[in-house]
């Protein structure tokens, strides 16, 4: 996302990005559902019933100013300590709301099958694992949901998508522009607070 090439696809330089064809479209959320509506996925990924698919789309809209904020703190935090403690606990008290409201006794979070919510907030929540901080640790009904989630999705699916980001040595060998980091700085260390 660093590169020329990638800044000809968005000038944003942000990942996400879906180019199909002539159109080029940002942002998970909107990727997942355009993907699902251009494909006609199985009915569980995004439900036609509508109050499923409410369930659906509360979680999206929740997620990212809850996981997502969090998650990936714990994963850009190095140092100090005391950074990556205040972003747990914050982290915490949005696992605390995934498993009360949104999974409650569930399998997964909309009910007997795996939807876009329950892939977007697996997503989110391997982001710490990539600095080795396993969030899901002490909380077994996360973890037996996470593992469904993974079987659902097929083991090898799943490491292979979380292989890069579970890779140290391959997150810490990406190298940035000069005039890029300094461009995006200011952003990183607004997130950082």
């Amino acid at each position: 996302m660093f590169s020329e090439e990638f800044n000809k696809v968005n000038v944003l330089r942000k990942v996400p990005v879906l180019k199909d064809g002539d159109f080029t479209l940002e942002e998970s959320t909107a990727i997942l559902l355009y993907l699902t509506r251009k494909y006609n996925t199985p009915s569980h990924w995004y439900p036609p019933d509508m109050k499923k698919r409410a369930r659906v789309d509360e979680y999206l809209a929740w997620q990212h100013t809850n996981i997502r904020t969090t998650a990936s703190k714990i994963l850009w935090l190095k140092v100090p300590q005391e950074k990556v403690q205040d972003a747990m606990e914050d982290l915490n008290l949005s696992l605390q709301k995934l498993e009360e409201k949104f999974l409650q006794e569930k399998p997964f979070i909309i009910g007997n099958e795996i939807s876009l919510a329950d892939l977007v907030a697996v997503v989110e929540l391997m982001q710490p694992m990539g600095a080795g901080c396993d969030v899901l640790e002490g909380r077994p009904k996360l973890q037996e949901w996470r593992k469904r989630v993974e079987v659902t999705l097929g083991k090898e699916l799943f490491a292979e998508a979380h292989a890069r980001i579970l890779n140290p040595q391959e997150l810490r060998s990406i190298s940035v522009d000069p005039p890029l980091k300094a461009q995006m700085k200011p952003a990183i260390l607004k997130m950082l607070k």
